[in-house]
């Protein structure tokens, strides 16, 4: 796990970093750090926005006296896809933005759901 986590975090910056200097000799430096800031402006509002609704519904579930599962899975993903969202770069933008869309973020849900349900069914994950 150790080993994924360290070649994830040299691997991302780096492609990010070459798609960056390729993006920047396409159309240049302006448009490419106006790129940058723009997601990160655009993805700032949308985190801040889909997570105040998020927490809006978490209330109205506990307030119901229902565990609001869903909607901590959907508070997660926003609050990974908002990180993503204001980190520099292409790629981890584009997966801001799936996190924080709620039609894209509900496929991922699904995908993630079903990932977990498998590795407590072959018991990787025990609960006691």
């Amino acid at each position: 796990m150790l080993l994924r986590l360290i070649i994830l975090f040299t691997t991302i910056p780096l492609l990010e970093l070459t798609l960056l200097l390729r993006l920047n000799t396409k159309i240049g430096f302006i448009p490419t750090i106006s790129i940058v800031l723009i997601t990160g402006i655009v993805g700032a509002y949308l985190a801040k926005s889909q997570g105040s609704h998020i927490i809006m519904k978490i209330r109205f579930d506990i307030n119901e006296g229902r565990m609001p599962t869903n909607e901590l899975m959907d508070g997660l993903c926003v609050l990974v896809g908002g990180a993503m969202l204001l980190t520099p770069g292409i790629i981890t933008d584009g997966l801001g933005f799936m996190l924080v869309i709620p039609m894209t973020r509900e496929m991922i849900k699904i995908a993630l759901k079903k990932k977990i349900e498998d590795k407590i069914d072959d018991r990787r994950i025990n609960f006691y």
